[in-house]
C-alpha cells in the first residue's frame, strides 16, 4: 500500500512529467544545405499560467505568482535527398530524458510513389498531427491515434484525385533514455509498465494501416477513411494475447483563409486480463505511456473532433502570418470502474499561431475536464475502498473520476533553424 506521501509524489509526478508530452503540430526546420544533406533543428520554451495548485513558496509557478517559464525541447534534424533516395533523422532532448523521434530511409519518384522504411509516422486520420491547430494537439494524440511513430514501412501513391497509404509496422518505437522502464518515447503507445492494479503486460506488434483520401477539388475538400489493426502480445500469464483496431472518417477543407478539419474515430484495445491471486484487472483500462511516464487509458472509445482556423497575412514586416483557431475534441468512453461509468474527456483550445521567419509562436487557452496537461486543481490521488492507491480512477484519459474542469494559458515560443 502506498503512503500519503508516496501518493502525493505520484500525483505531482503525473502532472509534471506529462506536461512535456504535449507537442505542437510541427513546423519544418529551415535547415542548412550541405550537398545532399540538410541540417536543422529547433528550440522551444513555454510560458504557463493556469489552474494549478501552488506550492506556497511564493516563487513563479504554473498556478500563479506571475506564471512560469519552462524549457520545452531541443531537437536536431538531419535530412537527405539524392535523386530519388531520401532519408531523415530527428533526435530530441527534454529535461531528464531524450529519445529518437524519426529515423528512416526511402525512395520517392513520380511513377513509383513514396516508400520509407524505419522509424516513421503511421498513416491514420486527417493528417500527420490529427485534426488540430494548437500546441496541445487534440484527444486523438493521447490514445495513440495521431502523430504515432513506429518501426516499419509506409508506402504512399497518388492517382489523380485519389491518394493511398499502406503501412506495416513490426514493432513499436524504441525506448529512449529516462527514468521510466519503457515510456521514454515520443508517441503515446502501449507500454509494459505496471500502474497500480493495471498490469503493463501488453506490447503492440505487427500493425497494419490503410488510408484512402479523395480530393474534391471543386469543394476544396479532401475526404478520407482510415483503418488499422494490430496484435496485442501478452508478455506474461497475467493476460492472454489479443488484438486492437481503430477506424476513422475524416475531412479537411480550405475556403480562402478559412480552414476546417473534421474527424470521427472509433478504437478498441481488446484487453483480456487473467485472474491472478484471486484478482482480475479491469479490462476497460490499458497502460499507455510517453515522455517518460505511464498511466491507464480507456481501452475503448469514440472520438469526435472539430478544428476551425482562419489565417491572415498582414502587410507588415514584423509578422508573416497569424492563424486564429478553435479545436474541440472529446473521448466518449465505453467502460466502468467499480460500478461507475467512465467520465468522458473533453478538450477545447482557443488560440492563435504567429509566424515570422524561423519563429513560430502559439498563444493558447485550453479548457478541459479530462486532459493531463490542463490544470490539476481538484485532482484526488487518494485511495480506493480497498485501501489501494486509486491510480485507475485518477487517470484523465482513463476513468476520469475527478471530472474537474480546469484551464491553462500557454505561450509556446519556438525558433526553427
Amino acid at each position: 500500500m502506498m503512503s500519503n506521501k508516496q501518493c502525493r509524489t505520484v500525483g505531482i509526478s503525473a502532472v509534471v512529467a506529462l506536461f512535456a508530452l504535449v507537442q505542437v503540430p510541427e513546423v519544418d526546420a529551415i535547415g542548412h544545405e550541405i550537398g545532399p544533406l540538410t541540417i536543422g533543428g529547433a528550440m522551444r520554451a513555454n510560458y504557463v499560467l493556469g489552474d494549478y495548485e501552488k506550492d506556497g513558496s511564493g516563487a513563479p509557478q504554473r498556478g500563479g505568482e506571475g506564471g512560469d517559464f519552462e524549457l520545452d525541447t531541443f531537437r536536431i534534424n538531419l535530412g537527405f535527398q539524392q535523386d530519388e533516395f531520401i532519408g531523415a533523422v530527428e533526435y530530441r532532448w527534454y529535461t531528464g530524458y531524450n529519445f529518437l523521434h524519426t529515423g528512416y530511409v526511402g525512395y520517392e519518384a513520380d511513377d513509383f510513389g513514396r516508400l520509407v522504411v524505419g522509424h516513421t509516422r503511421v498513416p491514420f486520420g486527417v493528417g500527420p498531427y490529427g485534426p488540430a491547430n494548437s500546441w496541445f494537439f487534440d484527444q486523438h494524440y493521447y490514445v495513440g491515434l495521431s502523430d504515432m511513430m513506429k518501426i516499419g514501412a509506409t508506402y504512399t501513391r497518388s492517382f489523380d484525385e485519389l491518394t493511398f497509404d499502406l503501412g506495416y509496422y513490426a514493432i513499436d518505437i524504441p525506448n529512449g533514455r529516462g527514468a521510466s522502464d519503457e515510456s521514454s518515447r515520443y508517441s503515446y503507445a502501449i507500454v509494459p509498465e505496471d500502474v497500480a492494479d493495471i498490469p503493463g503486460v501488453y506490447e503492440e506488434e505487427n500493425q497494419v494501416n490503410a488510408r484512402v483520401i479523395y480530393s474534391l477539388e471543386q469543394l476544396n475538400t479532401d475526404v478520407g477513411v482510415s483503418a488499422q489493426w494490430s496484435q496485442l502480445n501478452a508478455q506474461d500469464n497475467r493476460a492472454s494475447n489479443s488484438d486492437a483496431y481503430a477506424f476513422s472518417v475524416h475531412s479537411s477543407s480550405t475556403f480562402g483563409p478559412l480552414g476546417l478539419m473534421l474527424q470521427l474515430s472509433s478504437y478498441k484495445f481488446d484487453t483480456d486480463y487473467n485472474e491472478v491471486d484471486g484478482v482480475r484487472p479491469n479490462n476497460d483500462l490499458i497502460v499507455m505511456g510517453a515522455y517518460d511516464f505511464a498511466w491507464p487509458v480507456a481501452s475503448e472509445g469514440i472520438i469526435p473532433s472539430v478544428a476551425v482556423s482562419y489565417t491572415i497575412t498582414p502587410e507588415t514586416d514584423w509578422v508573416d502570418s497569424i492563424t486564429f483557431y478553435n479545436d474541440y475534441s472529446v473521448i466518449l468512453k465505453d467502460g466502468d470502474l467499480n460500478g461507475s461509468s467512465f467520465n468522458d474527456s473533453q478538450l477545447n483550445v482557443t488560440g492563435m499561431a504567429i509566424a515570422k521567419d524561423g519563429w513560430y509562436i502559439y498563444v493558447d487557452y485550453a479548457l478541459s475536464d479530462g486532459n493531463y496537461f490542463v490544470g490539476d486543481k481538484g485532482d484526488d490521488y487518494g485511495f480506493g475502498d480497498d485501501g489501494e492507491f486509486a491510480a485507475a480512477s485518477v487517470g484523465d484519459f482513463g476513468a476520469n473520476q475527478n471530472d474537474k474542469w480546469n484551464g491553462r494559458f500557454n505561450i509556446n515560443f519556438g525558433y526553427y533553424f
